[in-house]
């Protein structure tokens, strides 16, 4: 009896192609050779900067929003082709671990390590975008999370890839689906990019604005400001106040503030009562007010200052110092001289030096609080520095948002175009 073969159709098609039945699918296996990467053993000694040496692919070389594969920084002596594959333009890899599944495709020879698993081969009758596509679909991506073996670094190995059912419709409906995929590819990567100059440009400007490390003037002030002298020199806790008013109310939310680099507004949080033993231990924080991990480990980022905006009252650990500053100064000024991160360069400096025995960093509030920041002596100037910056992390918010609908676009797109269900 012959096996009735196995259907799927999409909830979206192009209207050219809504007649056009079923499609058919098939396991990987059946449509392309799925090969596993592998690596000259110990790998420096086969590293080379020659010019006649092959294209060497490690994770790091891609982002994780690429999509084709065009350079390597390394290169492999030729000596070391036989105990690696090489795959060829065209092809599709992806990793077999950690960020396991997601596909790439090879616009370059090179050749891959174990960590990478290859799709070559590919049948004529199947557009490697279309696959590229279709293994990026949300039916896809379950299949490698579910199948991914592993209780701590879930992997993905040859044999199940091989298994993953794939959808195929016509050439021609899978040259549609590929193009209008990439024609959005295209406008979430200028978008990208566009993001990404403003965030350089806002670095760029802040570097400006703000004096360097041991220096009084900025190299670049508002025109109304180039006369006004330099900024005058404060410590920190000259110009704020530190807070540690206990929490009084048991309601209060209590927050979580993940590690970071530098100045963010965005807290991870999560609502809860905080629980009696653990109620004295908590600094009530108000909205506008500023908090500094002290830092109790060597894996916790240095040099992190928060600020409260989300809530009107938190709870945070006592493990943070907490402060204001003074009414006569800008707090939004501050902000920005955060994000530059020249506190940062200091703290490092405490830090080291209080550095205990036992391997845990810490640093004293005298050492926190004295650190020293450059000020503008007229508030005015201040302001329109905070003004300034706080302007263009508008138009940075506004463009991080129509990046972000356009990538949730992208996923509807995925999870319409390609089939859902096998019949």
């Amino acid at each position: 009896m012959t096996e009735k073969k196995k259907t799927a159709v999409p909830r979206l098609r192009f209207p050219e192609f809504r007649n056009a039945g079923p499609w058919e699918v098939k396991r990987l296996e059946e449509v392309a050779d799925v090969v596993r990467g592998g690596s000259p053993r110990p790998i420096d000694k086969y590293l080379t900067k020659n010019d006649q040496g092959l294209s060497w692919l490690k994770i790091g070389d891609l982002r994780e929003d690429s999509k084709y594969v065009f350079s390597t920084e390394e290169k492999i002596k030729p000596s070391g082709l036989s105990k690696t594959r090489e795959v060829y333009p065209g092809n599709l890899i992806m990793s077999n671990s950690m960020s396991f599944g997601r596909p790439y495709i090879l616009k370059i020879n090179a050749c891959i390590h174990d960590g990478w698993l290859a799709i070559k081969d590919i049948s004529h009758d199947i557009e490697n975008e279309f696959l590229y596509y279709e293994i990026l679909s949300p039916t896809c991506q379950k299949y490698f999370q579910d199948a991914a073996a592993g209780g701590g670094v879930r992997n993905l190995n040859a044999d199940t890839v091989k298994l993953l059912q794939v959808r195929i419709p016509s050439v021609p409906e899978q040259q549609k689906i590929a193009d209008c995929l990439s024609s959005l590819d295209e406008v979430i990567g200028l978008e990208a990019k566009r993001l990404d100059a403003l965030k350089a440009h806002k670095k760029g400007l802040m570097q400006q604005l703000f004096p360097r490390e041991g220096e009084t003037t900025p190299r670049l002030r508002f025109p109304e400001f180039r006369n006004a002298g330099p900024w005058e020199v404060k410590r920190l806790g000259d110009v704020a106040d530190r807070i540690t008013e206990r929490v009084g109310d048991r309601r209060l939310v209590a927050v979580s503030i993940s590690a970071g680099i530098g100045f963010v507004s965005q807290k991870e949080k999560f609502g809860r009562e905080i629980a009696g033993h653990q109620y004295h231990n908590y600094i009530r924080l108000k909205n506008g007010q500023f908090a500094y991990n002290k830092g109790n480990s060597k894996t916790f980022p240095q040099g992190a200052i928060y600020q409260l905006r989300e809530f009107d009252e938190v709870a945070v650990p006592n493990a943070f110092y907490c402060f204001e500053f003074k009414p006569e100064y800008v707090s939004e000024f501050f902000i920005g001289y955060f994000a530059n991160n020249f506190h940062g360069i200091q703290l490092a400096k405490f830090i080291t030096s209080s550095a205990r025995s036992d391997g845990l960093l810490n640093i004293s509030a005298d050492d926190f609080f004295s650190i020293i920041l450059p000020i503008p002596r007229d508030r005015m100037e201040q302001q329109k520095i905070a003004d300034c910056l706080s302007s263009l992390d508008e138009l940075i918010e506004l463009q991080a948002k129509r990046l972000d609908a356009l990538k949730a676009h992208k996923k509807g797109l995925l999870q319409q175009l390609f089939p859902q269900e096998v019949e």
